[in-house]
């Protein structure tokens, strides 16, 4: 039997991501448990449905099961764990507990750990913390967008059908490339997992040098705050010469110049710009379409994981700081957000 038709895989949290990615992995034969606190046990008792605004669809989600008690992946011998809990939540002392347990379930073990929690240097410090060999974890970066209908209403666009979007207990678009990326950390786990995942054939997961994959992620972050400020304009709106959009230029450019992104970071801090930075957005904006892109990171990064971000940003500051940096704009960035 192939890895892909009997791997079991405990998914830690059931909001948007966890439960899309739960659903791609059924596809692929993996045999799915949500790991989820007891408000939600209710809810994961029917099937789930999900919208995609790639095939505008509906898909019913049956195929998981779930428990409610973390103290029950002791000895369950997963072959993967897939965390999916914001950074605020995970770094949280609630999160610290789980964290410790996962480490205990994990130790001496042969189960995989892929943490897709949006943080710079997670990794590490998820090992420090669990006490989980290097070997047995990587870093992932989601690339489907996805939401909760009900817990907001986005503009519709034509292409969706909002008859089908107000069924849905989530909904989702995969349309930037690869669905998944998983950082070569640790190439064992980073492979089987990619292998598991693309056995789908619905979406697919490429693996990707670590520091690559954190220059292509942490430093969207400073973008958001620009956003955030400006009031979650329309990308191909932007005023890439605005004083705030450049401010959020060179913060990013901070942040690719720490020494954790490595030589990645320095050639991307080499080159990024604001009329170029600002047109890779616009450039997402419509290739995210019938999904509105500004939407969605209004209601995500300007709320949903607000305190996340901010937390993420301040990390990159002591990070800086710790290297006899400055990081003057982005200190700026922060100040401007968090006093508005």
């Amino acid at each position: 039997m192939t890895e892909q038709n009997s791997c079991r895989v405990l998914i830690v949290g059931a909001g948007s991501m966890g439960l899309v990615v739960g659903y791609i992995l059924s596809l692929a034969k993996a045999e799915v448990t949500f790991l989820v606190r007891p408000h939600r046990e209710e809810e994961l008792k029917r099937p789930q449905v999900l919208y995609s605004y790639d095939d505008n669809q509906l898909k019913t989600y049956t195929d998981y099961k779930h428990i409610t008690d973390p103290s029950k992946i002791i000895g369950a011998d997963y072959d993967y764990i897939f965390v999916t809990l914001d950074a605020h939540a995970l770094r949280s002392e609630v999160g610290l507990s789980l964290v410790k347990m996962i480490g205990d379930a994990v130790r001496g073990t042969q189960t995989k750990v892929v943490l897709a929690t949006a943080f710079i240097d997670l990794r590490s410090w998820f090992i420090e913390v669990s006490g989980i060999s290097g070997d047995q974890v990587t870093y992932g970066l989601l690339l489907i967008h996805a939401y909760a209908p009900r817990a907001v209403t986005l503009p519709l666009h034509e292409g969706t059908d909002s008859t089908l979007l107000e069924q849905a207990d989530q909904a989702y678009r995969d349309t930037l490339g690869p669905g998944f990326i998983v950082d070569d950390s640790s190439p064992a786990v980073a492979e089987g997992f990619a292998e598991l995942y693309n056995a789908s054939g619905l979406s697919t997961c490429v693996v990707m040098p670590a520091a690559q994959l954190a220059v292509f992620g942490i430093p969207l972050f400073p973008v958001f705050a620009a956003c955030d400020l400006l009031g979650w304009p329309k990308y191909e709106e932007i005023d890439s010469m605005g004083e705030v959009w450049n401010l959020a230029v060179e913060a990013a450019r901070e942040i690719q110049g720490l020494s954790i992104l490595g030589e990645p970071g320095q050639k991307a801090a080499a080159t990024i710009t604001g009329t170029g930075l600002a047109a890779q957005f616009a450039g997402m904006e419509k290739q995210m379409l019938p999904l509105d892109y500004s939407a969605f990171n209004k209601y995500h990064h300007g709320g949903k994981v607000n305190v996340q971000d901010r937390e993420l940003l301040n990390a990159c500051v002591s990070y800086g700081e710790a290297e006899g940096k400055t990081m003057s704009a982005l200190k700026e960035l922060i100040k401007r957000v968090e006093s508005q």
